[in-house]
């Protein structure tokens, strides 16, 4: 392949990466609103609104048994090898066995609810427990059938479905269930009304990328398809626990007040790394192609460039997070203020893992499931027992040094596979650079705690200076070439909306 064919390439992962940072930022602040909505509320909502999104996350991608993965996957193995009969067993299995699973456990957390809440501490949340249980089948649906439109290698109905579309939906529908005094149950059920109108949207999407897919009988690929997502699933299952288990063993042991704490740190810290998954979602099909297709050089290209961009675009928010914690918090209001050393370590923690890029994409698309797997497992055993050892003690701060450190570990062990398994290095990431812009920014951040007092001078003020200086240094230091390709590609985009969107 040509360089300018590797830069083309880049230039397109780049453009789907842009689509999603723009949904990212929608789905973050919807979320964020949310939160900022409940909290005014009190704590215990917010703990328990967040407690039953953990259970969702988890039992969607329980349901999911590691068919998001392998949706995109295969779906864009198949794609680019024109194989009509294998793409569409592997869509209608995927799309199948999620379908059952989902209904099954979705139905048996129903009956269970009543005993999950007291579990959880709270037995007043058993409606909340139902609602995610009817929403669980929407949910799972979405994700898988938004995770094979990826394929395609495009990132439309992904972003504008299940980043923009439904989060704001959800928003909308809880703002209005809170003005009308419904409370958690009436946040519930916009969870609930969302998730089946997005699940309509993906399929009509898959739908639509299927037409132009020759008519062929299916063929199923039961051994290798379930070989690789039995691996991801058990991956996926350990990667969302490592987030959410904080959540649950702090709910059980302390009350859904902590968790409430815990849960506004954790979304403010999620303002900054939310460009990790728009990237990361371009990225995916791009680097199952380029191992199906053996161009080892271009997939270590591509890594460097994704790993540069989310550092790149979430180091003035980690500056601004580190330096102003207290002043942030005072949004939710002055209850809140005591996370404020949770904000640090949970910034400091995912501070490496952007540093650290998309390595477990690397290692997931280039075959290596079952090493993402050992990973991610180790990393939710140490982060429980972290929990197990330091809740009673430290509290939420010691929730949040036992993510921070799972995150170290887990993302610093991918990397090394990466490097030496798989044989593939973050090329041109550009790290030192960008930690090099990033102490001046810091110093300015620093300067100014002296005079901002809130968060409307943080928003207004701080933050605006810091972006500036960084980005003023960096630019200073050199731009990288597929950096100026992507931008020169993206002005050409705007200049040309009609055709540019026919390609996406």
């Amino acid at each position: 392949m040509t360089s300018q064919a590797v830069s083309a390439d880049i230039s397109r992962m780049g453009r789907g990466g842009g689509l999603n940072l723009v949904g990212a930022v929608c789905n973050q602040l919807a979320l964020f609103a949310i939160i900022s909505l409940l909290a005014r509320l009190g704590e215990e909502d917010v703990g328990r609104y967040a407690s039953c999104f953990a259970i969702l996350s988890l039992l969607a991608l329980l349901s999911l048994a590691g068919f998001r993965s392998a949706m995109t996957r295969f779906v864009a193995m198949h794609v680019a090898d024109g194989d009509a009969g294998r793409l569409r067993g592997t869509l209608r299995m995927g799309l199948g066995i999620t379908a059952v699973a989902s209904a099954a456990i979705g139905a048996g957390l129903a009956l269970l609810a009543p005993w999950v809440a007291t579990t959880l501490g709270d037995p007043s949340m058993a409606t909340g427990v139902r609602l995610v249980g009817l929403s669980l089948p929407a949910v799972t649906f979405s994700d898988a059938a938004l995770a094979a439109t990826q394929g395609w290698r495009t990132q439309r109905p992904f972003t504008l479905i299940g980043r923009i579309f439904e989060p704001l939906l959800k928003l909308a529908l809880t703002a209005v269930a809170l003005g009308l005094g419904r409370g958690f149950e009436g946040a519930m059920w916009a969870v609930v009304a969302a998730a089946w109108t997005a699940a309509v949207l993906a399929g009509l999407a898959l739908r639509a990328q299927l037409r132009g897919t020759p008519k062929a009988g299916a063929v199923y690929e039961i051994r290798e398809i379930f070989g690789f997502s039995m691996v991801s699933w058990f991956s996926a299952l350990a990667a969302t626990g490592l987030i959410w288990v904080g959540t649950l063993v702090l709910g059980a042991m302390e009350g859904q007040g902590e968790v409430g704490s815990f849960n506004v740190a954790t979304r403010l810290v999620m303002l900054a790394v939310f460009v990790m998954a728009p990237i990361n979602a371009a990225f995916t099909p791009h680097m199952a192609h380029l191992f199906h297709t053996g161009q080892t050089a271009e997939a270590a290209r591509a890594y460097g460039s994704a790993t540069r961009w989310i550092l790149t675009l979430s180091m003035p928010a980690f500056i601004v997070l580190i330096v102003f914690p207290r002043q942030l918090l005072g949004y939710f209001g002055e209850s809140y203020s005591t996370a404020a050393a949770v904000t640090v370590i949970l910034a400091l923690g995912q501070l490496v893992s952007a540093a650290s890029g998309p390595c477990g994409t690397v290692l997931n698309m280039s075959g290596r499931v079952r090493l993402t797997m050992i990973d991610n497992v180790a990393a939710l055993a140490l982060n429980l027992a972290l929990n197990v050892v330091l809740i009673p003690t430290y509290g939420i701060v010691g929730a949040a040094v036992a993510w921070s450190a799972s995150l170290v570990v887990a993302n610093l062990a991918k990397v090394l596979q990466a490097r030496y398994v798989v044989g593939v290095v973050a090329a041109g990431a550009g790290i030192g650079r960008i930690l090099l812009a990033s102490l001046p920014a810091a110093g300015a951040a620093a300067l100014l705690t002296q005079w901002v007092d809130d968060w409307v001078a943080v928003v207004v003020a701080a933050a605006p200076v810091v972006a500036a200086v960084f980005f003023g240094v960096l630019i200073g230091l050199g731009v990288e070439p597929d950096d100026r390709a992507l931008a020169t590609s993206l002005v050409a985009r705007l200049r040309r909306p009609g055709r540019a969107r026919r390609r996406m």
